[in-house]
């Protein structure tokens, strides 16, 4: 690849070495939330949302347990000022939720964000500019000690504004492009802003450290943040925050070392959804968490409704393959998959503790909301015999012999190669009952009579060529006698080599289902099932179907 000496790291790592996080194998609470679905998920729209798409997607995040939402930059247009004032006005924001403001360290953009938030009971501001190396060099063009006038000069006036308006809001200060700038530097920046905020228990001060563009390694935005987390002023008085980017496709990997270095905090959208590839994606953060035993403190046990909304006001699509919530991530296909994940389920069904330990399944699809036969068991060619009796068993009842499973596993792919197709549910359901249910064909059980004395005799009417004949057998059971009577009057051999059957539903209305393998003079074996109220008759009907199979009738 051409031009990569034209590259160099744009990172800087801590003055001293800070690796006690890596000491700490998961996170086992969860941290304070932050969406900024509103604000960084907005600005990152082509086209941004309505109010009303706005007012609905901000009840979706109360509904789902937020206590903390950043609902614009009310300074930055008319648009997220109205937002800002309808949530007040009409008196939308619960009593236990934050709402976030965002404005730049700038006199007049401070005042009209405070104006924006008149009103509000629990407000958080949070105050921004940036001191990355490449800002201060390129973009602003000041020294470091102008860059850190910017963020006291503002931190002061959040200060008296609060005095004028005699709120004690909360305040937030971000040193923005976090990633780019010198550690100790940054250090020395957040440590001044402190010291004029001067906060306390009641009035703790949130200092937010963003990966605004993605430039290391996770282990190494974990380091920068064990050494401020370290070293920040007043730190039990501090709400250390992170909010990263997904820019080198690290977002969740920067935000689970971030939580073991020290962050109490994190700033992050449903879906990852922000500007370029994206903000750190809570739901994956939080479902990481769910798998390890954690309450991540989010209601999302309903992540197909949360996708449709999302979607729907957004203009997105959340990708097939995204974890956790995209269409596909259950999915198994592939037939050996298929089969340990329904060997799976029987041992949890027969022998589970409770636990959760499913092979290749992190987590029970109907937690979130989805469901086994659309969401994990999909067939197509590559699917198994596993796969296909797993379908059939928990949607439609039908608990097939083993070896049974694996001739309709033959019989469906064969179905899905041809055609070229995924199958449905219910595409795989006809293709067992017009394959192998009450086969008719070329002969039709019409009647059958049984009587008890020196084993079993039996009665039974056939049609046959459209010409109806009565034929007679004997043998050590209802289906021996069925049997033997067809061998006999057929002229030809084969053996019942498997039988099961059982009831489709529970009830004095319930259908019986029995399955038949025979095995003809030549070794194969051929299956047959039939469904009927009575289970006698259901068993006559799978051994006439699978007799019909053979081809030996014609």
């Amino acid at each position: 690849m051409k031009n990569y000496q034209n590259y160099k790291r744009g990172y800087y790592m801590p003055p001293v070495q800070c690796t006690d996080w890596v000491n700490k194998e998961y996170i086992d609470k969860a941290p304070i939330w932050c969406s900024v679905d509103l604000r960084d998920g907005n600005q990152a729209l082509i086209v941004p949302m309505s109010l009303d798409e706005k007012l609905e997607f901000f009840k979706e995040l109360v509904r789902i347990g937020f206590k903390e939402i950043e609902i614009g930059f009310p300074a930055a247009s008319e648009t997220e000022y109205e937002f800002c004032r309808t949530l007040i006005e009409q008196d939308l924001i619960p009593d236990d939720v934050t709402i976030q403001v965002l404005t730049q360290a700038r006199p007049h953009i401070i005042e009209k964000t405070f104006k924006a938030i008149e009103g509000a009971k629990n407000v958080i501001v949070h105050l921004y500019n940036s001191t990355s190396f490449a800002q201060r060099q390129q973009v602003f063009r000041k020294s470091k000690e102008e860059i850190l006038k910017i963020a006291v000069d503002g931190a002061v006036l959040l200060n008296k504004m609060a005095d004028e308006y005699g709120v004690p809001y909360r305040f937030e200060y971000s040193p923005e492009s976090f990633t780019g700038t010198e550690v100790d530097y940054a250090l020395e920046v957040c440590n001044a802003v402190i010291d004029v905020w001067k906060p306390t228990p009641d009035r703790k001060v949130i200092i937010n450290l963003p990966a605004t563009v993605e430039m290391s390694l996770p282990h190494v935005y974990a380091s920068q943040i064990e050494y401020m987390s370290k070293n920040l002023h007043d730190r039990e008085n501090i709400i250390l925050s992170l909010h990263p980017h997904n820019d080198r496709g690290c977002g969740v990997a920067d935000a689970e070392l971030g939580i073991l270095a020290g962050a109490d905090r994190i700033e992050g959208t449903l879906f990852g959804n922000g500007e370029r590839t994206g903000n750190v994606d809570v739901i994956t953060l939080c479902m990481n968490m769910f798998t390890h035993g954690v309450d991540p403190e989010i209601d999302l046990s309903d992540i197909p409704s949360l996708t449709e909304m999302y979607e729907r006001v957004t203009g997105m699509k959340v990708y097939e393959r995204s974890p956790y919530t995209g269409k596909l991530v259950f999915a198994a296909f592939s037939g050996s998959h298929q089969d340990a994940i329904a060997k799976g389920m029987k041992f949890r069904k027969e022998q589970g503790d409770g636990m959760w330990t499913c092979p290749y399944l992190p987590l029970n699809p109907e937690d979130i909301g989805r469901k086994y036969d659309g969401d994990v068991i999909r067939i197509n060619s590559q699917s198994g015999k596993g796969g296909i009796g797993f379908i059939l068993q928990t949607k439609y009842g039908f608990d097939l012999p083993a070896k049974f499973r694996e001739d309709l596993g033959y019989t469906v792919k064969d179905v899905s190669d041809k055609e070229h197709k995924e199958l449905s549910p219910k595409e795989v359901l006809d293709i067992f009952q017009n394959t192998y249910v009450n086969i008719d064909g070329p002969v039709k059980m019409l009647e059958n009579h049984f009587v008890q004395g020196d084993g079993i005799s039996t009665e039974i009417t056939i049609l046959k060529n459209g010409v109806k004949k009565v034929y007679h057998g004997k043998g050590n059971g209802r289906l021996d006698a069925v049997s033997n009577a067809i061998k006999k009057h057929f002229d030809i051999q084969f053996k019942v080599v498997c039988y099961e059957e059982h009831s489709l539903q529970t009830g004095s209305n319930s259908q019986a289902v029995a399955y038949v393998g025979v095995e003809t003079a030549d070794g194969k074996v051929t299956w047959g099932a039939g469904i009927k109220d009575d289970i006698i008759d259901a068993s006559v009907h799978a051994l006439v179907s699978a007799v019909n199979r053979t081809g030996d009738l014609n």
